[in-house]
């Protein structure tokens, strides 16, 4: 085993990944968004390289990132959430064009279970995302451009909201009040499947697919956000009631794909 493999984006979920295929025997290479990331990196052992894409394009030396790669794994984030009026799909298109002219031929492209609506109930890959917000939208936008390029084999992987690590979603929560879709399911996984699954894919080069990477463990926002801030010493949230008549509304994400095409057992609990 002497694959290389390129991730981009060397952040919280991306430092790890490196560090476990670097122990499976893979050669790895990473970005960072500046010098003194790289340089921080390269004193950790990480093969790295500035690389940051925008909407005028892609900056750093995206070649001497790509070369000879056998396997690119995009976690760039998206930077959506805040509503600055970023133009993901444009930037992904930049980088994109660079992957194209480096002739990589497999990719594993991170997504959101965000391309699916709030309100789309139980789905799972065979579902069809209908996204309801903007993020979603580029999102799924993005997935479809990678998804469809003939030139190369991309897998998605929609992670669902990440723990582990001091990464707790609660931690955001806390306190508040007047919360909606307290009765609505969680969809969580913890980092170390995430890595799990990354792996996997890479090992079985399982290509060309589509995986929902949500655990399969399911409570209700309320019970589980007021139990985790409980354990953490934290104040919870609190929910809005719903009505008499109940809210149907909620989104719960499963696979099919992990056990099928990987047989992927779930290592961690978000419990």
């Amino acid at each position: 085993m002497n694959k290389q493999i390129g991730i981009a984006g060397m952040g919280w979920l991306g430092q790890p990944l490196a560090q476990h295929l670097m122990t499976l025997g893979y050669r790895v290479k990473g970005t960072a968004t500046s010098e003194s990331k790289v340089t921080n990196l390269y004193k950790q052992g990480y093969d790295a390289h500035v690389l940051e894409t925008s909407e005028s394009g892609v900056t750093g030396d995206p070649k001497a990132f790509l070369a000879d790669l056998d396997v690119l794994v995009i976690m760039i984030p998206p930077g959506l959430r805040k509503n600055t009026g970023a133009n993901y799909v444009l930037k992904m298109s930049y980088l994109l064009s660079e992957i194209q002219q480096a002739e990589i031929e497999h990719l594993i492209l991170i997504s959101s279970t965000s391309v699916y609506s709030d309100a789309q109930g139980a789905v799972t890959e065979k579902i069809y995302p209908i996204p309801d917000s903007e993020a979603g939208r580029q999102l799924l936008q993005v997935e479809q451009r990678f998804f469809n390029d003939p030139s190369q084999k991309t897998t998605l992987v929609r992670f669902g909201g990440l723990v582990g690590g001091s990464r707790q979603p609660v931690r955001y929560l806390a306190g508040r009040k007047e919360l909606q879709n307290g009765a609505a399911p969680v969809n969580l996984i913890h980092r170390d499947d995430c890595i799990g699954i990354l792996s996997e894919i890479i090992k079985q080069e399982c290509f060309g697919k589509i995986f929902n990477a949500v655990a399969p463990f399911h409570p209700n926002k309320s019970d589980y956000y007021t139990t985790k801030a409980q354990e953490l010493g934290l104040q919870p949230p609190e929910y809005v009631k719903p009505d008499a008549g109940g809210d149907d509304t909620y989104k719960k994400v499963d696979s099919v794909h992990l056990k099928s095409l990987l047989q992927y057992q779930f290592k961690q609990s978000i419990l």
